[in-house]
């Protein structure tokens, strides 16, 4: 049986990650906290923050902004898009 979380960033009760995705106490934090459709609407939005900053996972400035976003978009401080980004056109 899957387990059940309440997800900060959906606001409603929802099905819960299967590990925790992220090192420490953060990683926690979303683990007990933020649902599989929430971490999965965070991983596009981060894919877009990389490709669009053309931002480095290796390079430590660029991985602390990222942490910065990943606490503002799922626990409601105000995540936003790049400078200058446009939605791709759905087909």
């Amino acid at each position: 049986m899957p387990r059940s979380v309440f997800c900060q960033y959906q606001q409603r009760e929802t099905e819960g990650l299967d590990f925790v995705p992220y090192p420490g106490e953060l990683g926690q934090r979303i683990f007990a906290n933020i649902g599989k459709q929430g971490w999965a609407a965070w991983l596009a939005h981060q894919t877009m923050l990389i490709n669009e900053n053309r931002l480095s996972p290796r390079d430590p400035k660029h991985r602390a902004f990222l942490e910065e976003e990943l606490v503002k978009f799922l626990f409601g401080g105000g995540a936003e898009k790049p400078a200058g980004y446009v939605a791709p056109e759905a087909p």
